[in-house]
């Protein structure tokens, strides 16, 4: 990972921690142990989530601008399946609370997409090459 790639996560990152410990303490006042559980495991899903998606748009950016955007894409697609699907096989779990893991795992999502679109129009990368050539044009 480059430089500006980690200041993206740390961007996202750092927010949905801290939202992910203020929906565990809200979670523990509403529903226990099992809710404050609940709200971690979630913090945990969607960490891991977006980290792994992060790291694989960047891998497909070092390729190429069509690659990156289909890995995107693609990475963005399956995650919100396989979160889908999680909150599926979870919702009649005793171990921890089901309402407090859906609730947490969708606004900590919100949360990192915020992060990440905020730690992406901070980093100030040129999208035009400043020398590169035309064609058609002079030379």
């Amino acid at each position: 990972m480059q430089a500006n790639d980690v200041r993206v996560l740390k961007g996202a990152a750092v927010p949905t921690v801290a939202v992910g410990v203020i929906a565990a303490i809200v979670s523990a006042i509403f529903a226990g142990f099992t809710g404050a559980l609940g709200a971690v495991i979630a913090l945990g899903l969607v960490a891991a989530f977006f980290t792994v998606g992060l790291i694989v748009v960047t891998w497909a950016g070092r390729i190429s601008p069509m690659a990156m955007f289909a890995s995107a894409v693609l990475s963005y697609l399956v995650k919100v399946i396989a979160i889908m699907i999680t909150l599926r096989a979870f919702e009649t779990t005793t171990v921890f609370d089901p309402k407090a893991f859906a609730w947490s795992v969708i606004v900590l999502t919100v949360v990192w997409t915020f992060g990440e679109m905020r730690g992406f129009m901070k980093l100030k990368l040129l999208y035009v090459e400043p020398d590169s050539k035309v064609p058609g044009q002079g030379n």
